[in-house]
């Protein structure tokens, strides 16, 4: 069995949709697929997706990113909801949202969200950052650091799985020294809403070996204190300096 990853697959775009469709109903009929998040905020397009995902690999594990859980229009969910039809979605098409030991390594999808730890709000941002009007959130859940809280609070985390391999995988970053330092400074007020340095303490609780992410579409693969952190983002149709837009093998 082979794993592969990918994020970030956005297939509103109809290029995206096309390579989704193009991938081969033969060759990862053994193997596993790690999807980090943002596949549409249209729930239709969400099932289509798994429905072909899930007749091309083996596994499929998946967990929401931002743009899945919008809520657009006069909808009366919220993003919790939201969230929750989504992995209800998920089960109904086989695709994994929990954690799955297979051959010895363990799969371990983790639910965050960003808490503005990573840099300072702008303006700018707050203006055209879309999550911002886009996300609906109960009351009491009406900051991003309780937003984030939220989500941290559903991962299990107490015990590493005694597996040789542990692979945990999120949307958003754990930590920002993961942002390459050629990043030019006028991209870099979008750091806030990146992820949360709080997420990495559950991947180090569970001595990961290897965590994946995307949110950023800057695709990375990089070391640091023995755990290898990749970023595979296909991202939009216009970022190929930064993306790969393939599936990338992990093991």
């Amino acid at each position: 069995m082979r794993i592969f990853t990918i994020s970030d697959i956005h297939i509103d775009y109809k290029e995206n949709d096309r390579w989704l469709e193009s991938l081969s109903h033969s060759d990862y009929v053994d193997d596993a697929l790690i999807l980090a998040g943002d596949i549409s905020d249209s729930t239709p397009r969400t099932a289509k997706c798994f429905e072909q995902l899930s007749s091309k690999f083996k596994f499929v594990f998946y967990v929401p990113g931002n743009h899945d859980i919008w809520v657009r229009g006069e909808s009366q969910t919220d993003s919790i909801n939201k969230f929750s039809e989504l992995l209800s979605l998920a089960q109904q098409h086989g695709v994994i949202t929990e954690q799955m030991t297979i051959q010895g390594i363990s799969i371990i999808p983790l639910f965050s969200w960003y808490d503005l730890s990573f840099g300072e709000m702008s303006e700018a941002l707050l203006a055209r950052w879309m999550d911002f009007t886009h996300c609906k959130w109960p009351e009491a859940l009406d900051t991003p650091s309780a937003q984030n809280g939220f989500f941290l609070q559903k991962n299990e985390v107490s015990k590493r799985p005694d597996s040789q391999t542990v692979i945990t995988f999120s949307h958003f970053l754990p930590r920002i020294d993961l942002m390459p330092s050629y990043i030019p400074k006028r991209f870099r007020d979008i750091y806030p809403v990146l992820g949360s340095p709080l997420l990495d303490q559950q991947i180090r609780n569970l001595n990961a070996n290897i965590h994946i992410y995307g949110h950023s579409h800057v695709n990375c693969r990089t070391t640091i204190d023995n755990i290898e952190y990749i970023n595979n983002a296909f991202g939009y149709p216009s970022e190929f300096r930064i993306t790969a837009k393939r599936l990338l093998e992990i093991t």
